[in-house]
């Protein structure tokens, strides 16, 4: 999905799964923590029904519509987790593996050695520090 989308456009939008079936209408969208960038949906599935949280990264916006690439029935038995507060790391995981996605990388996962400041900079000799 386009990320450079105000995640507000989002709501009130017509939610459809991939056969063209409606879902529902999105109601909220959650923004990654760490970028800012809309990562989920919470879809209303139903006048007297709960939310379903559906991930924005393979859905699309196909006219006025959000096209989620999911069956109606594997969205509706998405995780209830409740809308209208902060999803934890625990929550999202619930929901990559739900949804058979990759999980993101963990930000707290050793990095590996820093690059070499210098990778990449002729040195010169005329180069104060060379």
């Amino acid at each position: 999905m386009r990320t450079d989308i105000d995640p507000r456009g989002l709501i009130g939008r017509k939610a459809f799964d991939r056969h063209g079936d409606k879902i529902g209408t999105v109601d909220e969208v959650y923004l990654d923590d760490a970028t800012g960038v809309p990562e989920w949906a919470a879809v209303r599935t139903g006048l007297f029904t709960r939310d379903a949280f559906v991930p924005l990264e393979p859905s699309e916006l196909v006219g006025n519509a959000l096209r989620v690439p999911f069956d109606r029935a594997l969205i509706r038995r998405a995780p209830d987790l409740g809308v209208g507060r902060h999803l934890s790391p625990e929550q999202e995981l619930q929901l990559y593996r739900h949804y058979g996605l990759d999980l993101p990388p963990d930000p707290d996962a050793e990095a590996g050695p820093a690059p070499d400041a210098d990778f990449g900079r002729l040195a010169s000799s005329d180069d104060p520090e060379g």
